[in-house]
């Protein structure tokens, strides 16, 4: 196994959207907040789950929906991304596949090229509530293989929302001798107050990364609200940001050696 390559501190930001299904005022927002996180000298950039559209129209999400290749929003993001020199992961947007469509999270290097995507693996088939019942699966069509790539601060593994359950799916991607997880989601009010923050801080002290994870925030649909609390958390388990309503940017300077330190400290990630 190579040994991962930390070089330098960075600092992240994680954007708190509350996207509906207005597609082209979302979009307008996401570039708004990533223009402001870059003004703010961001190196490291990430937006929720589903940023680009909310719908319980099917009909209207594919209609706003694109392949990869074609989307608008990502071609906006990658021009950004080249010309200041930035990554940002588009947390995810509904990419077509077929008859079906991915749940795809998208990171874009300083050179405005897709570096790595990932497609959710675990659907969000559940019922919430009486009121409240969500078949991911009816729409998405499943990921099959992990995602992880080098940065210049360190290695990333990538996971998406409902994945949060699944620690397999962390020890998995840990053995790669990670630094840092992103956790992009759109996790929802209900199930947010009682697991949110205790199933993040609990996968960063698993797999001592840190863990970031923005979140949707509000009432994205009429059967849809979802819980914000966008966190950054040290690998440690410390929660070292967070925003708990309403739409905005946390940031963090951290130092990707601290994840390094720790699995040497504690070697508990079996290779």
């Amino acid at each position: 196994m190579k040994k991962n390559i930390v070089s330098k501190k960075m600092k992240v930001a994680c954007i708190q959207l509350s996207s509906t299904d207005d597609y082209n005022k979302n979009c307008k927002e996401i570039l708004k907040y990533i223009n402001i996180a870059i003004s703010k000298k961001s190196d490291f950039i990430i937006t929720p789950e589903t940023s680009s559209i909310i719908s319980d129209d099917k009909k209207k999400l594919f209609k706003f929906s694109y392949e990869m290749k074609s989307d608008p929003l990502i071609k906006d993001v990658k021009k950004i991304a080249k010309n200041k020199k930035k990554w940002i992961m588009i947390g995810s947007l509904p990419i077509k596949a077929g008859k079906k469509l991915r749940n795809r999270s998208i990171l874009i290097n300083n050179h405005g090229k897709i570096q790595k995507y990932y497609d959710k693996i675990n659907m969000f088939d559940v019922k919430v509530s009486a009121k409240e019942i969500h078949n991911e699966s009816k729409i998405y069509k499943a990921g099959k293989k992990l995602a992880l790539t080098t940065t210049p601060w360190g290695k990333l593994g990538f996971t998406i929302c409902f994945d949060l359950r699944f620690p397999e799916l962390y020890r998995r991607l840990s053995m790669n001798n990670l630094n840092f997880i992103t956790v992009p989601s759109a996790f929802t009010k209900i199930t947010g107050k009682k697991h949110w923050l205790q199933l993040l801080t609990a996968r960063a002290i698993e797999n001592f990364c840190f863990i970031f994870a923005p979140n949707q925030t509000g009432k994205n649909t009429n059967k849809r609200e979802t819980f914000g609390h966008s966190v950054i958390v040290s690998p440690d388990g410390k929660i070292i940001k967070l925003k708990k309503k309403g739409k905005g940017i946390i940031y963090a300077e951290i130092d990707p050696k601290e994840s390094s330190k720790l699995k040497k400290k504690i070697p508990t990630i079996m290779k």
